[in-house]
């Protein structure tokens, strides 16, 4: 395929690439994304999903967004996939400097990568929000219904919900390191979720590349285009 054959030939000349990267990154270790089709938010709930999954709703109705929490964002058994292992090995080999993601799940980091921006958060790190003890995913997940921690505080996922602002220090690390790189690639993300997609504006790079199955806002800015599978394209880019 010639796109993978452009890709390979830009990823050899690089060693400042920064990978952006959304939901699409994650679905083909079967987590479903949000905007899809068969996504979280075309599914019916008594509530839409936007409002379960914000601080509001959390504060009022923690029964509740506990219940679609465990149901619908935390796959526990969910294994990273050949696109989360070929940005590792990216890494290992010296040209990745960051990985920018909006996903929680932390499947990067199980992969092998070590500079991972959590733009959304983890659900992998949980906090007691009376006396701030640290729980594992492991550690809430023993518990049923709402966690609570031993003080009797209620356990809050370190997640950004709607309504929350993204986290400053990593917000600006981003932007650090996507304005010192001279290849973004973008991967799996509509780019309509701000202010996580306004991060691309810094980039002042060479080679823009986006990778995902369907159109986003940024394509005629790009440089290279590729609309099919990422695990595949980035496995055959990155053999």
């Amino acid at each position: 395929m010639q796109q993978i054959k452009q890709l390979k030939a830009i990823l050899k000349e690089s060693d400042k690439i920064v990978f952006f990267g959304g939901a699409g990154v994650s679905t083909e270790s079967g987590i479903p994304d949000f905007r899809s089709e068969d996504g979280l938010y075309s599914q019916n709930y008594d509530y839409p999903p936007e409002t379960i999954v914000s601080h509001s709703f959390f504060v009022k109705k923690p029964d509740v967004f506990y219940r679609f929490y465990r149901e619908k964002m935390i796959w526990p058994e969910a294994k990273p996939n050949p696109a989360h292992f070929a940005l590792a090995k990216l890494e290992r080999e010296g040209k990745l400097t960051a990985i920018i993601t909006q996903n929680i799940d932390g499947l990067h980091q199980a992969a092998g990568s070590k500079n991972v921006m959590e733009l959304h958060g983890s659900v992998h790190r949980n906090y007691c929000q009376n006396c701030g003890k640290f729980y594992t995913l492991s550690a809430l997940l023993e518990q049923e219904n709402i966690p609570h921690c031993d003080c009797g505080g209620i356990i809050k996922p370190d997640v950004v919900l709607y309504e929350e602002a993204l986290d400053p220090e990593v917000m600006e690390k981003s932007i650090s390191w996507i304005a010192r790189a001279d290849v973004l690639i973008v991967g799996g993300t509509s780019l309509a979720v701000y202010p996580a997609a306004g991060l691309l504006r810094y980039f002042r790079g060479n080679k823009l590349i986006l990778i995902n199955k369907s159109p986003t806002p940024m394509d005629q800015s790009a440089d290279l285009c590729i609309a099919e599978p990422i695990g595949k394209v980035l496995a055959d880019a990155v053999e």
